[in-house]
């Protein structure tokens, strides 16, 4: 089990990571998260709803995704509250206070999950939630040392030293468990270091000296892994792109929103070699972009206010008026372009009512309480470009007159609309710029916008098999893998 300091230390790719060497070593091998709290989120092939790493790790596994991997969801959509979905379903809106007395109805069903899941595999790779040491959470733990206990796991505590200080975050986690945590804690795992690992030989005694528990690896900060990442944390820190720019490229802009969901849409446009991505969350920073994406919500409502509120609707109106930049919505961001959106049954929003949305589409949009959840394939009408994605919505979404089909599905209903000109378009399909062919198609028709010649023939792959392998290896160099299984019992 892969359990950590701090959030965002790393527990998600390091887990993929031995996801994938212990599958190279042919064990069959599979993930699993008791409760992950997160809006990026995707939906398994029998309609389920589990989080996003937990998909990354089945395919380190080169298995199907199941909601057997992560049987509690959390999406926040307040600062208090979020949807609670169980066995990849949604249950209910919970506050933090109701949360905590339903969390004791789950303990079985976490169990359950987990002994279903690990009855087939040779081996299983756990990862925990935040941090084992939050003395206000232990007593209800479900995704800490009380699943590794369940698991008869052999937990390693992950540290980002990228941060510093991540020696006093091991001896401080160490001193804030009890002696039966302690027992499960087999070593710890230097997460992102940057050098010469033979610097921290001396730092790695004091630890052995101080908890009798060994450093088992320092693994190096990986650049450019390609892998969809568990947190909005890098996101939302204006993670952009670094990549020197070329004469001919193209730049998009993504909102980012204070409810931002499936962050990882945008993946894909990272790996084309003409296009720079740019991360924006203000009116002065927009600037003049060949595209502007809106990216999923789970408040629509108020990340809407939001981007009124910071001036950002007003800029993107104006860009578009003047016929220089394109204006994509994906789901929320689909909803937000539309004439309106009405939440009767206060879904996103504690007052109800009907909003006026940013009026670039002729759609209106009701928030319902069913979820809708699907898998979906398409094709671009111009193109013929095949396009599979997922859907996640309570939106039922009314096109109006005026509307033009972009793409369809195999039952003819559409799936991406957009204006007469299409320049702005909507769609609700999740990974929609992950089809190579149709990403280059989207590329190609900025650069035309800006006097470019298109490229037409696909310039990159958006494929994470290699990219998990380079991590395994990466990882596998980097830690005591005869130890680790040693200590699983393998």
């Amino acid at each position: 089990m892969l359990q950590g300091t701090t959030s965002n230390a790393g527990k998600s790719v390091l887990a993929s990571a031995f996801c994938r060497i212990m599958l190279q070593d042919g064990l069959r091998v599979a993930p699993f998260k008791a409760q992950n709290m997160s809006l990026n989120s995707f939906v398994t092939r029998d309609g389920g709803e589990i989080g996003r790493a937990q998909v990354v790790q089945a395919e380190a596994c080169r298995l199907d995704p199941d909601a057997l991997m992560n049987p509690v969801l959390l999406k926040p959509n307040t600062d208090t509250g979020s949807q609670v979905i169980v066995m990849g379903n949604p249950v209910a809106n919970m506050n933090a206070r109701a949360y905590t007395r339903f969390k004791a109805s789950l303990r079985e069903i976490i169990r359950d999950a987990y002994d279903r899941l690990a009855g087939n595999q040779d081996a299983m790779v756990l990862e925990g939630a935040g941090s084992p040491a939050e003395v206000n959470l232990k007593t209800r733990d479900l995704v800490n040392m009380a699943m590794a206990r369940h698991a008869h796991a052999a937990v390693l505590l992950a540290g980002d030293i990228d941060r510093g200080g991540v020696y006093a975050h091991f001896v401080g986690t160490f001193d804030c468990l009890d002696p039966w945590e302690r027992r499960l804690l087999k070593g710890y795992v230097v997460n992102r270091f940057r050098g010469d690992a033979r610097l921290l030989d001396d730092a790695h005694k004091f630890m052995l000296r101080r908890t009798r528990r060994p450093v088992v690896g320092v693994v190096p900060f990986l650049k450019d892994l390609n892998l969809p990442e568990e947190d909005s944390v890098s996101f939302k820190a204006g993670d952009n792109d670094t990549r020197s720019r070329r004469r001919d490229s193209v730049e998009i802009v993504v909102l980012d929103l204070p409810h931002i969901s499936n962050f990882t849409d945008f993946d894909a446009l990272r790996v084309e070699p003409d296009v720079t991505l740019r991360i924006v969350r203000n009116a002065s920073s927009l600037g003049r972009p060949d595209a502007v994406i809106i990216p999923g919500s789970k408040n629509v409502p108020g990340d809407l206010q939001f981007i009124r509120a910071t001036g950002l609707a007003d800029a993107l109106l104006r860009l578009w008026a003047r016929g220089r930049t394109r204006v994509v919505g994906i789901c929320g961001g689909f909803q937000m372009m539309g004439e309106s959106i009405a939440d009767p049954h206060r879904m996103e929003s504690d007052a109800g009512g009907s909003f006026d949305g940013l009026g670039l589409l002729p759609v209106r949009t009701t928030l319902e309480r069913e979820k809708h959840l699907s898998l979906t394939m398409a094709t671009h009408c111009a193109s013929r470009a095949e396009v599979r994605g997922y859907e996640i919505h309570h939106g039922r979404t009314t096109v109006g007159s005026g509307a033009v089909s972009l793409m369809k599905t195999s039952k003819r209903e559409p799936a991406a609309v957009g204006g007469k000109n299409e320049r702005r378009w909507g769609t609700y399909l999740h990974g929609v710029f992950d089809s190579d062919a149709f990403r280059r198609v989207f590329v190609d028709e900025l650069r035309r916008d800006r006097g470019f010649r298109p490229l037409r023939a696909i310039q990159a792959r958006y494929d994470i098999e290699p990219a998990l392998d380079r991590l395994a290896d990466a990882v596998r160099s980097a830690v005591d893998m005869k130890r680790i299984y040693r200590w699983m019992g393998l």
